[in-house]
């Protein structure tokens, strides 16, 4: 098996300035699995630490989809059109 995919950015401010975290905060150890940090990662830029985790997969049709959009956009007198 591969080496897990790492997040190419920030959560929180958006930065790519990331570390994989070699602390756990508190938290339960590891699991064998995972690497340092049981998939912890630090934000130098924000000074955040947060910790990703794969829940699993969604049964198929239990995933909500927007709304369609409308063909014409409706104006209304908050955006300047006529009610």
């Amino acid at each position: 098996m591969s080496e897990r995919a790492a997040p190419f950015y920030c959560p929180y401010c958006g930065d790519e300035d990331l570390f994989p975290s070699e602390e756990g905060g508190g938290s339960p150890p590891p699991e064998r699995s995972r690497g340092p940090g049981g998939g912890s990662w630090e934000c130098r830029a924000c000074s955040r630490a947060f910790r990703l985790k794969f829940l699993g997969l969604l049964a198929p049709g239990t995933a909500k989809s927007a709304p369609p959009p409308s063909a014409a956009p409706s104006a209304s007198a908050s955006d300047g059109g006529t009610p």
